[in-house]
């Protein structure tokens, strides 16, 4: 782990610090079985940031009591995403995925959302990004 973002891990409430280490697990995860490379992992605006050649980067932070996956808000991720999983996930604005804290992470839609964001160059131009 990139020693600025384990420093901000360390500094999060437990019950946060276990969800976010969970939602950089899917990232890499992700990243891995769809042979994207290697994962860059940086700060961002004191965020720990993921990103990927190719793809578009991914931001974890949290705000009260809920968990957050930010993603670039001048593109088509989060509205396509609403109009897939506008049932499982809540967003904010064009730019995050919103997570209760206390309740369990939707794993299989989290992860296709990921993969939209780690493939984004390659399939912004298809409807609902080749989803």
């Amino acid at each position: 782990m990139n020693k600025g973002v384990e420093n901000i891990f360390n500094n999060y409430p437990e019950l946060i610090k276990s969800k976010l280490i969970k939602l950089r697990e899917l990232i890499y995860i992700v990243a891995q079985e769809q042979n994207l490379g290697a994962v860059e992992e940086s700060l961002k605006w004191g965020e720990p940031s993921y990103s990927v050649i190719n793809g578009s980067p991914i931001r974890i932070g949290f705000k009260g009591s809920s968990c957050y996956l930010f993603f670039h808000c001048q593109s088509k991720l989060v509205s396509t995403f609403r109009e897939l999983y506008s049932h499982n996930l809540t967003f904010e604005g064009n730019r995050a995925i919103v997570l209760n804290s206390e309740k369990l992470l939707p794993e299989h839609p989290l992860k296709a959302c990921i993969k939209l964001a780690l493939t984004y160059h390659s399939v912004k131009r298809l409807p609902l990004l080749g989803a």
